[in-house]
C-alpha cells in the first residue's frame, strides 16, 4: 500500500548541485551561458512549478551563467511564484506585450551573462524545442551581434537522465499510488461500462489515493485485443471477449509514472493469454538486462528476442520498447535497436514491450505491457508493482 508521501519540492542544495554540474559541463563544451525556455528545463534548475504553462500567451526564460545562480527573465505575473524558489535574480516585464515580449530584456540579460564574442548554449536536439515565437528568437539573435548560439542538448540530457534520490522517491511514490489503483480496479469494472466511464473512474481513484493529477491516460478496448493505444476513450461499452488497456501518466509533485495494465472481460482466448505471458517474459528479460554499464540497445535486444522468439512474430509494434521517465512522461533515452546510451545508476526507465498484429494471432490487434524501474549500483528494481503474469479476467 502507499506509504507516506515524500517531501514536496527540493532543498536549495539540490538546485545548487544541479547548477554546478551544469556549469562544469558548460565549461567543457565552451559555453558561457545557457538559455532555457521550456517548462521541465526551467523547473529543473529553479523549482518553478506552475500549471500556468498551459497558457501559450507568455514566454518564460531562464539564463544559466558560467558561474553563480540562474537568472529568471519572466512575465511579471510569475514574479511571486518564481520568488518562492531559490532563484533571487528575477527580471520581469508586463505581459502580454506583443511589440516586445521580453526580447529586449532577455537580450540585455544574455549579453551581461555571456560577454562580447561569447557562446550561448540552447538545447537544439531531439526531444527539445524553443518555447518562444520564431520571429522573437530571430530578433534576439539580431540583438546579440558577435554572440554565437551553440547546441546545449548534451548538457541538459546528461544531467536529467540520472535522477537524484529525492527525484526517485517522488517517481516511486506516484508509481505505488497508480499500482494500488490498478490492483483494486478489477473489483470496480464490469461488462457494459463505457470506456469513458472506466477512464473517469480510474482518474477519480488516482486523485483520491493521492495523485496530484492524471495528466495522461490513454488506451481502449476491443474484441480479442486493441488496435490503438493513444486515442481518448470512446462511448463504446465493453463486452464479453474484450481486452482493455489503460496506460497512465499520473503525477506527484511534478514527477510522472508511466505504465499500463491489461484486463480481459468475460474470457480470454488462448492467443490473448499467450500474448500477455510473452509480454510478461519480455519485460522480465528487459529487467535482467538493465544493468549499470549496459547499453539501451542491450535492453531492447533482450526484450525483442522474447517477442520474436515467442509469440511475437515480426516483433514490436511501436518502434521502441521503453524510454526514460521523470519530469516528463517520456524522456531520454529510448530503448531502441541503435541507442548506445550507457545505463547508469539513477536512471529511471520504462520497459514497454509490444506485440504487432499477426494473421494467426489477434489479427489487426496489438498488445502492450509497461513497467517502471530504477537502476541502482547493484542493478534494477521495480518502481511499479509488477503486473500478474496471467491476464486478469473480469467476469
Amino acid at each position: 500500500m502507499t506509504g507516506a508521501a515524500p517531501p514536496r519540492g527540493f532543498p536549495a542544495g539540490e538546485y545548487a548541485d544541479r547548477t554546478a554540474r551544469a556549469q562544469s559541463l558548460m565549461a567543457a563544451a565552451g559555453l558561457d551561458a545557457m538559455l532555457l525556455t521550456t517548462e521541465p528545463e526551467i523547473r529543473y534548475f529553479s523549482g518553478f512549478l506552475t500549471q500556468f504553462w498551459q497558457s501559450p500567451t507568455r514566454p518564460w526564460f531562464l539564463i544559466l551563467p558560467a558561474a553563480g545562480k540562474p537568472v529568471a527573465v519572466i512575465p511579471a505575473i510569475g514574479a511571486a511564484c518564481m520568488g518562492a524558489t531559490w532563484v533571487d535574480d528575477i527580471r520581469t516585464w508586463p505581459s502580454p506585450a506583443p511589440a516586445d515580449e521580453g526580447v529586449s530584456l532577455l537580450a540585455a540579460t544574455v549579453a551581461e551573462s555571456v560577454g562580447p564574442g561569447g557562446r550561448l548554449g540552447v538545447p537544439m536536439g531531439a526531444e527539445t524545442h524553443v518555447r518562444m515565437p520564431l520571429a522573437d528568437f530571430y530578433r534576439l539573435r539580431d540583438l546579440l551581434p558577435g554572440i554565437a548560439v551553440a547546441d546545449a542538448t548534451d548538457v541538459v540530457r546528461t544531467l536529467r537522465m540520472v535522477k537524484s534520490p529525492a527525484e526517485i522517491a517522488k517517481i516511486g511514490h506516484i508509481c505505488i499510488i497508480a499500482s494500488d489503483v490498478f490492483d483494486g480496479l478489477a473489483g470496480h469494472l464490469r461488462p457494459g461500462m463505457s470506456e469513458i466511464d472506466i477512464f473517469r473512474l480510474f482518474r477519480m481513484q488516482c486523485l483520491a489515493a493521492g495523485a496530484d493529477d492524471v495528466a495522461y491516460l490513454v488506451g481502449g478496448a476491443g474484441p480479442g485485443g486493441y488496435g490503438d493505444i493513444i486515442s481518448p476513450p470512446s462511448a463504446r461499452s465493453v463486452v464479453d471477449g474484450d481486452v482493455l488497456i489503460l496506460d497512465t501518466g499520473a503525477v506527484f509533485d511534478g514527477y510522472y509514472c508511466d505504465f499500463d495494465r491489461n484486463y480481459a472481460f468475460g474470457h480470454a482466448d488462448a492467443a490473448v493469454e499467450r500474448a500477455h505471458e510473452t509480454l510478461f517474459e519480455a519485460t522480465e528479460a528487459g529487467f535482467r538486462a538493465a544493468q549499470p554499464g549496459a547499453e539501451c540497445r542491450d535492453v531492447f535486444r533482450a526484450m525483442q528476442a522474447v517477442l520474436s522468439g515467442g509469440d511475437g512474430g515480426e516483433g514490436n509494434a511501436v518502434g521502441r520498447l521503453g524510454h526514460g521517465l521523470g519530469m516528463q512522461l517520456t524522456e531520454w533515452p529510448s530503448l531502441t535497436a541503435d541507442d548506445a546510451t550507457v545505463i547508469r545508476p539513477g536512471m529511471v526507465l520504462t520497459l514497454e514491450p509490444a506485440l504487432a498484429p499477426r494473421p494467426d494471432r489477434m489479427p489487426g490487434r496489438i498488445m502492450v505491457h509497461e513497467e517502471n524501474i530504477v537502476v541502482g549500483a547493484d542493478g534494477p528494481r521495480w518502481l511499479s508493482r509488477r503486473a500478474p503474469q496471467r491476464l486478469p479476467v473480469i467476469s
